[in-house]
């Protein structure tokens, strides 16, 4: 099972989350069933690391973030089994780059797996600490939840 996580740029959210959903999918020791993957609906940031304020965040808890921003690929949408997109925005700009129909499906908004009212992760780019914070915390309670998810699916 191939998972990818999309936001815009790909330098904070979507690295976040493929991340902490690593972290998470390696404790339960399945790792050899779910890959994981991030990328971004834009090329602005393309080849560059995650955003060092997001890298600080999540090394406060225990998390490493890294690797390089990428815009989605067509050969994502054929791979992935499933495309999280971290707002309404991205989700909207992931259905327009998706290249069949039947990808349409694939895609699906990360907080459908978020036990808060929460619609939408929030794009921390241009706001304070507390933003980073907020979130990880989706992150981890979003991540927990679509394992639990795709358990059911391996199972």
């Amino acid at each position: 099972m191939h998972i990818l996580f999309v936001c815009w740029g790909n330098i904070c959210r979507s690295p976040a989350a493929e991340a902490t959903f690593r972290k998470i999918v390696k404790q339960e020791g399945l790792g050899d069933r779910i890959s994981i993957d991030s990328a971004g609906t834009i090329s602005q940031h393309q080849g560059n690391p995650p955003d060092h304020r997001m890298q600080n965040a999540a090394k406060a808890r225990n998390l490493s973030i890294s690797g390089k921003a990428r815009m989605v690929e067509k050969s994502d949408f054929e791979r992935a089994d499933m495309l999280l997109t971290m707002d309404s925005f991205n989700f909207s700009e992931l259905s327009k780059l998706a290249p069949e129909n039947e990808h349409q499906k694939k895609i699906v908004p990360f907080c459908n797996f978020v036990s808060s009212d929460d619609t939408e992760v929030p794009d921390p780019y241009y706001g304070g600490p507390s933003g980073f914070e907020k979130v990880l915390d989706l992150l981890e309670d979003g991540c927990t939840s679509l394992l639990l998810h795709l358990k059911q699916k391996l199972l």
